[in-house]
């Protein structure tokens, strides 16, 4: 067997709305190979079939071995890496859609614990994700073929759900429908309309499910979301602030630099100028 492989898969065209393979593949990793910290915009599930590593997010770090899953989240800033002694080998999918909130909401992960110890089911769960991939190819068939196969291992990893089932989190469902289209959308000039019109929704309707859930409106988690990418924009390019701004999705550049002010405390250049200063800090 060779010392590193990798067989990737990675979708041209995300055809299917309700759930969309993205990418799916299987690797075995050189001796401590990272990824990130960085942040995805759809879900990702990583099984690790030999080996092992780490995965941090939110301020954790798992130690992970052979038989092992872990998911990383949308726009959840995170990082893994494999272990220098005993590298990891795994299998991955990537995905979104308007479905896979809720499949992943009736599985055992959670924002607050991402990880599965699920030894016992591991092949199975390995001979799954084998299948999304070997479906892979470009046409519409293609595309229904891999995602049946996703289908087939949410359905699978629900059913061995050891946790309370969460059928019917519709609200919820509404709210993360929201802040995917967001993070799809931030760089055009979409509206809080827009997004309410996305979602299904009413805009006052949706109002209320944000204040519920996310405790800020609709508007406000736009602005900050844009105002983050923008941060990222600043600190890693070399764009002017006026790109920047249209980048983001602001049509007017003072309105952007009164805006992220408001959420920064500093001007767009000062905060370049800050970044600039503490590059080559560690940043983990």
């Amino acid at each position: 067997m060779p010392d590193t492989y990798r067989y990737a898969y990675y979708a041209l065209d995300r055809q299917l709305n309700s759930l969309s393979v993205y990418n799916a593949g299987y690797e075995k990793c050189h001796s401590g190979y990272q990824w990130g910290p960085g942040v995805r915009d759809h879900y990702l599930i990583h099984h690790i079939i030999r080996g092992c590593g780490y995965y941090r997010v939110g301020g954790r770090e798992y130690r992970l071995k052979a038989g092992d899953t872990f998911l990383l989240f949308p726009q959840v800033e995170s990082s893994y890496q494999a272990d220098r002694e005993e590298p990891w080998e795994y299998a991955w999918v990537g995905f979104a859609g308007n479905d896979a909130y809720s499949m992943i909401t009736n599985t055992d992960f959670s924002r607050e614990h991402p990880i599965l110890d699920q030894s016992a089911i591991s092949e199975e769960v390995f001979s799954k994700l084998r299948a999304v991939y070997e479906a892979n190819g470009n046409t519409f068939q293609d595309a229904v073929a891999m995602t049946g196969a996703l289908y087939s291992l949410m359905g699978f990893l629900m059913k061995h759900s050891k946790g309370e089932k969460k059928f019917g989190n519709l609200q919820a469902g509404y709210v993360e429908r929201a802040r995917q289209y967001i993070a799809e959308q931030y760089s055009y000039p979409i509206t809080v309309e827009d997004v309410a019109d996305y979602t299904g929704v009413s805009r006052s309707y949706l109002f209320r499910l944000f204040q519920g859930i996310m405790k800020q409106s609709p508007k406000e988690y736009l602005l900050e979301y844009r105002i983050g990418r923008a941060c990222q924009l600043l600190g890693q390019t070399n764009l002017p602030v006026g790109s920047i701004a249209h980048s983001v999705g602001f049509v007017d550049n003072l309105y952007f630099s009164k805006v992220f002010k408001k959420y920064k405390n500093c001007t767009p250049s000062e905060y370049r100028g800050r970044q600039g200063q503490n590059r080559g800090d560690a940043s983990w």
